[in-house]
């Protein structure tokens, strides 16, 4: 397998070709194969997700947030970036195995299963369906087979069901006492609909573009402390207690890039200077100012939290800020961006990709250093490491060629 070196001549937003050549390089020869040699599972089908640091299974459960992520990631490739059989070929068997056994009798996703496909864990996690479905319609498109474009269809209008109460008869908290709503399923919902949009009524994809981003804009972005909450009161407003006070940095940054999607699709200018502006806000306020990196989970307030790992560095977090800033800078030309995107860059290929035995570490402690060398578990999967890497791969690209035509037209 081809490596990228590790010790490399730190690139900059200044050599943009460089840059999308290593993020392509880093996807197509490192990423991609490393899941295609070690995750799939030949006897009951579905993928391990559970590989340690030479790709290795250690624990054969399946979980659906992944099955139907790896799902989705083999189709998008083989649908933008070239008909590979093998890939398709992925895809088609993780398929297989979430429609026989992911679901039960009245179309809910489970969480968990085990490796031959018999449930763990009930459908208890709306995000299960999220996943599910933009598998399924990706799937659809790859294949234009109906099943796949139906079963698609039908996860969404149930995501839309459950909406107002996720979990349902599986929620732990006492009715009328807090009732908060979290911010994972407006910012997941802004990003899915045009996924499905091929498959949606024109009329459902613009009110779920509307509530997805009133949601996300208005609703837990906070202007005052330029921050994105985590959870609110039903009614909007601040809840002081951990939950109401807990912030995600990375979230929010993987909310803006959807949202500068949505501004570029809506033609938005408003929209796309806000979620921006946003974007260099949760940089300045997630970043470690000791040790480099961003944070993982702050509270408001600066409260004690909880979360005994909110100073950890995820991989998901640096790679989903990196496609903010180069879409912000894209959409904008604010070389504030190309500041961050440096500076995240150089700290995120120092301490992330595993030059050796291939993808990316997940879990680092404050000081950059590897907590769990393992490359997949019960959250990381065949997802954010490749997704980001192509996103930054054809946004280096755009801004490349933007750079040429504003230089054709100065001549």
């Amino acid at each position: 397998m081809c490596r990228w070196p590790f010790i490399i001549e730190m690139q900059t937003m200044n050599d943009v070709e460089n840059l999308a050549n290593l993020y392509r390089d880093n996807l197509l020869n490192d990423v991609i194969p490393f899941w295609q040699k070690n995750s799939i599972d030949q006897a009951n089908g579905g993928y391990f997700t559970c590989l340690d640091r030479q790709g290795k299974v250690y624990d054969t459960d399946k979980f659906i947030w992944l099955q139907a992520r790896q799902v989705w990631l083999f189709s998008m490739i083989y649908n933008k970036i070239g008909k590979q059989q093998e890939w398709l070929d992925v895809a088609l068997g993780g398929a297989e195995f979430l429609k026989k056994y992911g679901m039960d009798a009245e179309g809910n996703w489970y969480f968990s299963l085990n490796r031959e496909g018999t449930p763990l864990v009930q459908p208890y996690n709306i995000f299960s369906d999220c996943f599910a479905a933009m598998a399924f319609g990706q799937l659809y498109e790859a294949t234009g087979v109906d099943s796949h474009g139906n079963l698609a269809r039908k996860t969404f209008e149930n995501i839309l069901k459950r909406r107002q109460n996720p979990k349902g008869t599986y929620a732990k908290g006492v009715p009328g006492t807090r009732n908060l709503k979290d911010f994972a399923l407006p910012m997941i919902l802004c990003n899915l609909v045009l996924e499905l949009e091929h498959l949606l009524d024109a009329s459902l994809v613009s009110e779920t573009i509307q509530y997805g981003v009133n949601e996300v804009m208005e609703t837990f972005y906070r202007p005052d402390e330029k921050v994105i909450l985590e959870a609110v009161d039903v009614d909007g407003s601040f809840s002081d207690s951990f939950e109401g006070r807990l912030t995600n940095p990375g979230h929010g940054l993987e909310a803006m890039w959807f949202t500068m999607d949505l501004a570029e699709r809506l033609g938005d200018k408003n929209l796309m200077q806000k979620a921006a502006d946003i974007t260099l806000q949760l940089m300045e306020y997630g970043w470690d100012k000791t040790h480099g990196g961003i944070f993982y989970f702050l509270d408001v307030k600066q409260k004690p939290l909880q979360q005994l790992e909110w100073d950890q560095k995820l991989w998901w977090v640096h790679i989903e800020a990196l496609i903010a800033l180069a879409k912000g800078y894209l959409h904008t030309g604010d070389e504030r961006f190309t500041q961050w995107f440096d500076k995240l860059h150089a700290y995120t290929w120092s301490h992330f990709p595993d030059a050796e035995f291939g993808e990316w570490y997940g879990y680092l402690n404050r000081q950059g250093e590897v907590l769990l060398p393992s490359k997949g578990g019960k959250w990381k999967g065949c997802f954010h490491v490749p997704r980001g890497l192509f996103q930054l791969w054809k946004t280096l690209e755009a801004i490349g060629e933007k750079q040429q035509k504003l230089t054709v037209q100065h001549k």
